[in-house]
């Protein structure tokens, strides 16, 4: 009996998933054998029978909600029409959520500023930290005196994302968002905060924290270079 398929959405072009088993014209037996919905059927139901719980169900209809909402239609043409920090807010509210955290990297704090000035402007409470909270030397984690950033004899304070998520942990704020952590520091938040989070943004420090920008550039001398060579 051959080893089942790992899933590889996407390099599959059925798309079966788009259009529903019923109204689909492409039946399962023609669709790759990577894809989940044939490979890891037992997963897929384990996961749906998450969904009956009545508290992931809503939390569910109302992110369906939200993303329906950030369309509209003008003469018969779907449009957008809301930035991720405004669909941030509304779907906060359709929770009812009152008490948010916010966790931010040290050089998005003007950026974590504006937004938390947001948030308290449409009714919520916030908590917030930064990464740089114990103010603890790198060299604490093994980092040598060359390998900094500002040079051998300047104090640099690692970066701390366990310290955020046990604060946030301790606070108990409804809802986390995380603006901006480096790559690595980003999972281990993630890790270790038992609250519910979503990301604002993530940091990408070239191309204005945001790291599609490479991707929509890959056809270009300027990115290329990390695609195979043909």
């Amino acid at each position: 009996m051959s080893k089942p398929s790992s899933p590889m959405c996407v390099k599959c072009t059925s798309r079966i998933c788009l259009n529903g088993l019923v109204n689909s014209e492409v039946s399962m037996e023609n669709t790759p054998d990577f894809c989940p919905m044939k490979s890891d059927t037992e997963a897929i139901e384990k996961a749906w029978n998450e969904y009956t719980e009545p508290g992931v169900k809503e939390f569910a209809r109302l992110a369906s909600l939200q993303e329906a909402q950030c369309y509209e239609v003008l003469n018969g043409q779907i449009r957008t029409r809301l930035p991720r920090v405004e669909e941030t807010i509304q779907f906060a509210q359709k929770m009812d959520y009152k008490k948010l955290g916010l966790v931010f990297c040290a050089g998005l704090s003007n950026e974590a500023r504006i937004f938390n000035k947001m948030l308290e402007n449409n009714g919520f409470s916030v908590i917030s930290i930064c990464c740089k909270t114990g103010g603890i030397a790198k060299e604490k984690i093994g980092i040598k005196p060359e390998e900094k950033i500002r040079g051998r004899k300047s104090h640099e304070s690692m970066c701390n994302p366990i310290a955020q998520a046990e604060v946030m942990n301790k606070h108990k704020p409804d809802w986390v968002i995380m603006l901006g952590l480096c790559v690595g520091h980003d999972t281990l938040f993630l890790k270790y905060c038992d609250r519910p989070v979503t990301v604002l943004a993530v940091k990408d420090r070239v191309l204005g924290h945001n790291p599609l920008a490479a991707l929509y550039l890959s056809n270009s001398i300027y990115y290329g270079r990390l695609l195979p060579k043909e």
